[in-house]
This record gives C-alpha cells, structure tokens and sequence, in this order.
C-alpha cells in the first residue's frame, strides 16, 4: 500500500532530518511508526501526506508513484494532524459536510456520507453540537471521521494520542482496530508504546533519519524473546524436573531456585511445548511455564540509546 525509498530531507544546513529512508507498509496493516524526538517521524509524515517534499527519494501508494500530485494524495490520503485546530460556530454536521464538499462530495451526498463516518467513529447523536464545545477526545474522534470521508486507501495519523487520559486512548484504540479489520490500511505515529504493541501489527523504528528496524511485530517480538529463558515453576518432583529438562538436546544451561527453574532453551515454539508435555506425563506439577518476554519499549531503547540529538523533526 505505502512503500518509501531511499528519502532525504534536509534543513536549511543542518544534518539530514532523513538519511535514505526506507519504508513499506501492506495493505491492510495497523503500522505502528515510532522515533525519538528530533528522529525524523513528523518530517516522514508530511512527506507521505504531500506537506512537505523530500529533497531526494520516492513515494509509491497502492502501486503509483505520486511525486508531489497532490490530487492523487487528496484522493488516497486520510490525514488525522496531532493539533486539532479551532472551528468556532460550526456544528459537527457542518464541519464534515464542509470537508466533504472539499473532497467533492456535495450535497445530499455529503450529508449521507457525513451520517455513515460518524458512525464509524461512534459519535451518532453529536451532529448538532458545536465542534468546540466537544471534549478532545471527541473532537479527536471528528477529526477521524474527517479523515475518512473520502473513503482513504491510507489513515495517516500523528500522535492522534496526545493529550487524552487513559481511558479515551483506550477507545481510540479499539476504534482504530475495528477500522484495520474493516480493511482500512493505518499508518499511526505515537510516543505510547504499550499501546503501539497491544494494537499494531507491524511497527517501523526510525532514528537519526534512517529505519533502524521493521517488520510484523509478533515476528520481532519472537525473534527476540527467544533469547530469553524459559521460566518454569513445579510444586512436587523439583528433583526429577530438573533431570528431565537437563536431558533435553534443546536445552544449554539452567538455574535452579527452590521450585522455580529458568531454562535457557534453544529450541521452537512446537519443541517448548513438547517439553512442557513431558513434564506433565512425568506427573510433576507445573503452575507455570513461560518464556521470560522483552517489552517493545526496551526494544526502542536497545535500538536508539546511542541517538546524540538527531536531525530531524
């Protein structure tokens, strides 16, 4: 859906803001995109979304490659901006059919169309409210309805987060999960990375311009957890536990702490669960059996603790 190659960016004569980027995100995908301050995050976006042009480097949607039509943009392209702005005197069924009338949508079709986006976002009831009047996370949520009214091949989203308590980011989360599995294509830049994790299914990190790591985040979480040991706690036969797993091919060392036993274990998901079943047959008593997991906030860190600043924005 969205593929970006080799990228530049500069200001004025600073370090490049982008460094040859490189970017892909499938159809269909929940990306999450994540950076230090200063990575190069808000510059990417502006580019992807026609604010910005890049000094060097390509952006393909769904297979064409835009250059800087921003009619092609206009018509691909939800954008959902990390400000929601100000729009005094307007109801919400006046600002979306505003933007539906700048999108082409006129009319009584404007009107059906603005219905059916509220509904999406689960703002029904609201179309007689003044815009200004409504909490941020509603307003937030308009600002998503907006953003789909013409009907985008690609959500972009800026730290769509900022500023909103628990709870409300909680919402916009599963709202936007329900989005992705209807079959919309999401691209969400934000610092929260519990929820990034929780929700997405491919993440991209960027840091001093350049993608430092991306791809299917079960897939990077696997990769590394599988490092870590195996945690394994039995209540009976800690003696003969230990013997069976010591005499799995699998296994290279272990630790032993009264009846909790850490395993490190070189073998698959199928063989972790082998030896689970082999502990069990033996009638040990096994309460839990887990592989110890990183988070992907010690991921981020790992990945850009050596970052000096950066040069982008």
């Amino acid at each position: 859906m969205l593929r970006i190659e080799k990228l530049y960016k500069k200001y004025n004569k600073r370090e490049n803001a982008l460094d040859g980027l490189d970017m892909e995100v499938a159809k269909g995908e929940l990306y999450g995109f994540v950076g230090p301050n200063g990575a190069g995050k808000t510059t990417t976006l502006r580019i992807i979304t026609g604010l910005l042009k890049p000094d060097a480097g390509q952006v393909w949607l769904d297979g064409q490659k835009v250059g800087q039509d921003m009619k092609v943009r206009k018509r691909m392209i939800g954008f959902v901006p990390d400000f929601f702005g100000l729009y005094e005197n307007l109801t919400v069924m006046e600002y979306l059919e505003f933007f539906a009338a700048s999108y082409g949508i006129y009319q009584k079709a404007g009107t059906v169309r603005s219905h059916e986006v509220l509904e999406l976002v689960n703002l029904q009831g609201t179309e007689e409210c003044f815009v200004d009047e409504l909490s941020r996370g509603m307003q937030q949520r308009l600002c998503l309805a907006r953003a789909l009214l013409n009907r985008p091949c690609l959500l972009v989203l800026d730290e769509p987060n900022s500023g909103l308590d628990p709870r409300t980011r909680k919402e916009f989360q599963f709202l936007l999960q329900n989005l992705q599995k209807e079959g919309y294509t999401i691209l969400i830049s934000s610092h929260i990375l519990s929820e990034l994790s929780d929700m997405c299914t491919s993440i991209g990190i960027i840091n001093q311009g350049k993608m430092v790591l991306q791809g299917k985040i079960d897939h990077i979480m696997l990769s590394i957890d599988s490092s870590n040991p195996l945690r394994i706690t039995v209540l009976n036969k800690v003696e003969q536990a230990v013997r069976l797993i010591r005499s799995n091919p699998q296994v290279e060392r272990i630790s032993v702490d009264e009846n909790k036993i850490a395993v490190w274990f070189s073998g698959s998901r199928e063989e972790e669960a082998r030896l689970l079943s082999q502990l069990v047959e033996a009638q040990i008593q096994v309460v839990a059996f887990a592989r110890e997991q990183n988070s992907l906030e010690s991921l981020f860190f790992h990945l850009t603790d050596n970052a000096k600043g950066g040069g982008g924005v």
